[in-house]
């Protein structure tokens, strides 16, 4: 019995100091979001991290579509600048600007929520190799919502 609660602090030490030696670029890849409805690919951005969609589960309008013309790419439509209304989901960046701060932590960032059309602080926590923390917030982080982005292999 007591083996097995050594063996059982050792995995959890090892764990821990594995997730702790976080690289910079620990975070670049492939993810599905929460929904796993959309693929983001964070990549490098300057010295920064940014993030756009690059597949999605539903790309074009459905049939019985009110939003957009049935059979055609999905398009930004809820954007505040009417401008960027045509622009497609695809492809579409929606983070920008995270920064490395260590301790497997990004800060200082924007994400943009294409359902809603607006634009949030951001800041990202590599929970575990295959497991991203993203959270969007107004002010200070306590008042957001954090999604669990999963790697896409």
């Amino acid at each position: 019995m007591r083996l097995i609660h050594y063996l059982v602090l050792l995995l959890t030490i090892a764990v821990l100091c594995a997730t702790a030696w976080a690289d910079n670029d620990d975070i670049l890849g492939t993810w599905f979001n929460q929904d796993k409805d959309a693929k983001i690919e964070i990549f490098k951005c300057g010295n920064d991290y940014c993030g756009k969609i690059v597949w999605l589960k539903n790309p074009t309008y459905s049939a019985d579509s009110k939003e957009g013309t049935p059979g055609t790419p999905k398009l930004d439509t809820k954007n505040p600048d009417a401008a960027k209304r045509k622009t497609p989901l695809l492809d579409l960046q929606i983070v920008q600007g995270l920064q490395f701060s260590g301790d497997n932590q990004w800060k200082n960032g924007k994400i943009y929520d294409p359902d809603s059309g607006k634009t949030y602080s951001s800041k990202a926590t590599l929970a575990s190799h295959d497991q991203l923390d993203l959270r969007g917030y107004v002010g200070m982080s306590m008042f957001g919502r954090t999604e669990k982005w999963t790697r896409a292999n």
